[in-house]
């Protein structure tokens, strides 16, 4: 193996690219390099080289085209003699080739990004229509037939050219450059249909730094940008950490391909779903419908038709392990697990929880909801800033308003308002004596505010009782004194 082959296999080591790539490359550097010191303006040169031998073949290649009028032959030639004699024209000539060139790069580098077939179709006829000649890479069919005989329209016609000897250090350098561009431009156009395959998904990627408000993800063979408003408000990207990041879109830009990425999309939710729950990577659960708030809270409705799975109880796991493991993903972000329902009452009911509806009404027509809850419910079903019943919309996709229950509201107020009330008859009625060979009356009927006056009367009647007994031993020790006096 020669060192030319060597060489070659170890840029493509480096950079990437396959080895046709690499040697196509080389053999446009050497065809512009003979262009340099021994082709003219109007050869199209193709050159082929063989790594082994270092041996290399130059051609002029021509399509075959139909033959031109007369008169239209006739002005061409009469501006090829206008062009050899001033120099004015020719600038002017290679002005216009330079120009064509860089619309053809640009036309190809939007053909890569567009997507909308009609508008390339368009742009083609255009083409077609101020379509001229070109004797650089055309040939008319008459002056084909001389060269060989059996070609055809749109067929290529290779005229091989001498190799007079080595190549200067002009055309040296210049092969220099084309083969610096050209590694360039393949490793670009490798790199864009790799990133363009992976556009719409969700890959890994690690924070390589920021630039002002702008986070530069670094995806392997790329770096992606992360701008301002696909970013989770008050996450904290610092450099080096590893996050999972949606590709929103892939184009061709002047300095290669430009990735924009985003950590607020609902794409990236469903795909740590799918890597985190075996369940739903192999079917047995689906995922129904994800509304997203990047950064404060999500909420996911999940359905299977396995009677012995819970779909619930498979998302979070035991003791919450798999649902910790994807909120850590989201950078601390509340999901919350709703159980798909194909009635949309008890689907609308599932999503405002963990709010306890006591009805709903649908209006198909508006796809609205009305929903009643109790009072005390009210604020948990609304959610801070209307959240969790927006969510609830999203997810659903119906127009919900959330009621209080009125019914219960005035219930509960004249509940109130009896319990406030002291009870008349309990306080009215006077205490009844009761006997000594009798029980007493069961008290626990009686409210605590009858029995209180029970035993405010019994401590004055003992009192008094009391008071009588030493007034009448009093008086029986008085008159005892005045009779032993006697």
């Amino acid at each position: 193996m020669s060192e030319i082959s060597n060489a070659i296999k170890q840029i493509c080591s480096e950079k990437g690219l396959s080895y046709d790539a690499v040697l196509a490359t080389i053999e446009a550097a050497l065809a512009a390099a003979y262009r340099k010191d021994f082709g003219n303006r109007l050869q199209n040169i193709k050159v082929e080289f063989d790594p082994e031998t270092a041996h290399i073949k130059a051609f002029d290649v021509k399509t075959v085209v139909s033959d031109l009028p007369e008169e239209e032959l006739k002005a061409l030639e009469e501006e090829r003699e206008r062009e050899r004699l001033d120099p004015k024209a020719r600038a002017e000539r290679a002005e216009k080739e330079k120009k064509a060139r860089k619309e053809a790069r640009a036309e190809k580098i939007e053909a890569k990004t567009e997507e909308n077939s009609a508008s390339t179709e368009t742009a083609t006829e255009g083409e077609e229509e101020v379509k001229r000649f070109n004797p650089k890479t055309e040939i008319q069919l008459r002056d084909a037939v001389m060269l060989k005989k059996d070609a055809g329209l749109g067929e290529e016609v290779r005229m091989e050219l001498a190799v007079p000897g080595e190549f200067g250090r002009m055309a040296a350098q210049t092969a220099k450059q084309v083969i610096i561009q050209k590694l360039r431009e393949a490793e670009r156009d490798m790199v864009f249909e790799e990133i363009k395959d992976k556009e719409k998904e969700v890959v890994s990627g690690v924070i390589q730094r920021r630039e002002g408000r702008i986070v530069l993800v670094d995806l392997g063979k790329a770096v992606g940008i992360l701008p301002p408003e696909e970013q989770i408000r008050g996450e904290n990207y610092r450099p080096g950490a590893r996050l999972k990041v949606f590709v929103r879109e892939v184009r061709m830009g002047a300095r290669g391909p430009e990735i924009v990425l985003s950590r607020v999309s609902e794409e990236i939710l469903r795909k740590v779903f799918y890597l985190e729950i075996p369940e739903i990577a192999n079917g047995l659960i689906e995922i129904k419908a994800v509304a997203r708030e990047a950064g404060a809270r999500s909420k996911v409705a999940v359905a299977t038709e396995a009677e012995n799975v819970d779909p619930i109880g498979s998302c979070v796991g035991q003791r919450g392990s798999r649902i910790q493991t994807i909120i850590s993903e989201l950078g601390g972000e509340k999901v919350d697990i709703i159980e798909f329902d194909a009635e949309q009452e008890k689907f609308i009911a599932n999503a405002l929880s963990p709010a306890k509806i006591v009805s709903i009404k649908l209006n198909n027509e508006e796809r609205r909801a009305s929903v009643t809850v109790n009072a005390d419910q009210f604020s948990l079903a609304i959610g801070k800033s209307g959240q969790n019943v927006r969510l609830a919309a999203h997810l659903t996709g119906w127009k919900i308003d959330i009621e209080e229950n009125k019914k219960e509201k005035k219930k509960d107020e004249d509940a109130g308002a009896d319990e406030g009330e002291p009870e008349e008859s309990a306080l009215a009625e006077p205490e009844a004596e009761t006997p000594e060979n009798e029980a007493p009356a069961e008290t626990e009927k009686l409210p605590e505010s009858a029995l209180v006056v029970k035993d405010e009367k019994k401590v004055k009647k003992e009192k008094k009782a009391t008071e009588d007994k030493k007034k009448t031993k009093v008086k029986k020790t008085e008159e005892k004194e005045e009779k032993d006096g006697e």
